[in-house]
């Protein structure tokens, strides 16, 4: 931790192992804001329901439960020898790696940790076991380390008493700690920049007034709630000087792909001259992923868009429903790139391949 940031209560640990390292304790995010309850997990299918529910989210937290989810999974076997437990083990991986299809940190996340299983192959088996855990706690210290580390980069950017919009939630319980594109509010927070947040509700699932908003809400830090399709006004209005967001995937060439309706913000702010700052771990970045057109999209229940927010449905039963949760925003309309190693500017596939080198 820097000497500056001191979150102090206002940080909370969304994901978590307890109870002798056999329950994975999480902050189920469906439940917010009316209600802050952590719950708790030991069988992979809870795991993975929690994941594909959204109960944990934000690319980061969902690399982070996959790693425990895979350890506690493995650890339950009863294999005597390595061949059997890499067997058990790519059987959890697999079943996990169906959770979610475009987070990027998930299957990374279930690859390291694969990859230190068979670092481990000469040992016996307890001891491969205690080694995935150890692997699962270094990926989130790390990550918490990551947070901090964007955060510092992405508040170099920016100014005292800027507006500053984001959209969807990419704050501390979408991470172990902090945040990514949220850190540097934090940040700016303990240093006096006042910032004054503006949130989009972020549909379907409305993490921007669930989540953003309460969290920067419970931590005194100045937040206004706007629908997304009031994102224009409020740029038109000069009362946005930089927009901040966070990633789930950057492809090589720079696209990115974050909760649906990013890249519309990103084309208001190209129109209004304002800075588009996307916040990315190294760990969301994919070289293998040539441009955005590659990444997969995931498409959810119509019942969010019609039911989910509403005690009565808000559109014709028979309406069909288009619900894709991400959508792709081109590299040409990005500012800059920040990551735990650094601030990447245009053109990104030099740079994005540059940084892992850092």
């Amino acid at each position: 931790m820097s000497e500056n940031l001191d979150l102090g209560a206002t940080v909370i640990q969304s994901v978590k192992l307890e109870d002798a390292e056999s329950t994975l304790v999480i902050l189920d995010q469906t439940l917010l804001p009316n209600e802050k309850r952590f719950i708790k997990l030991k069988k992979i299918e809870d795991i993975w329901e929690a994941i594909h529910s959204l109960k944990v989210r934000g690319a980061p937290a969902i690399g982070i439960s996959a790693a425990y989810a895979v350890y506690l999974w493995t650890k339950a076997s009863e294999a005597h020898s390595f061949n059997d437990l890499y067997e058990y083990f790519k059987k959890g991986k697999e079943y996990l790696a169906s959770s979610r299809p475009t987070a990027v940190n998930l299957f990374w996340a279930l690859d390291r940790m694969e990859k230190r299983l068979i670092k481990e192959k000469e040992k016996d088996v307890d001891s491969i076991k205690k080694a995935l855990k150890d692997e699962s706690d270094n990926i989130r210290k790390e990550d918490e380390e990551v947070c901090e580390a964007i955060g510092k980069f992405a508040l170099s950017l920016l100014e005292p008493n800027w507006g500053i919009l984001t959209h969807c939630n990419a704050g501390t319980i979408a991470t172990a700690k902090y945040g990514t594109a949220l850190a540097p509010l934090y940040l700016g927070q303990e240093t006096g920049y006042n910032f004054k947040v503006y949130a989009d509700e972020t549909r379907p699932l409305l993490q921007g007034a669930r989540l953003t908003a309460w969290e920067l809400n419970e931590a005194g830090i100045d937040v206004t709630l706007i629908c997304d399709n009031m994102a224009s006004i409020v740029m038109k209005q000069g009362k946005v000087q930089a927009v901040l967001v966070g990633c789930d995937r950057v492809a090589a060439n720079g696209d990115t792909a974050n909760k649906i309706g990013t890249s519309a913000v990103a084309i208001l702010a190209k129109h209004y001259n304002i800075p588009f700052y996307v916040c990315a771990p190294l760990s969301t970045i994919d070289l293998n992923c040539v441009h955005g057109d590659h990444i997969n999209i995931e498409l959810r229940k119509p019942e969010e868009v019609t039911n989910a927010w509403y005690s009565e449905p808000m559109a014709p039963k028979a309406v069909k429903v288009y619900n894709p949760a991400f959508d792709v925003t081109d590299n040409e309309l990005i500012t800059a790139i920040v990551t735990e190693k650094g601030i990447i500017y245009p053109p990104y596939k030099e740079g994005l391949s540059k940084i892992f080198d850092k």
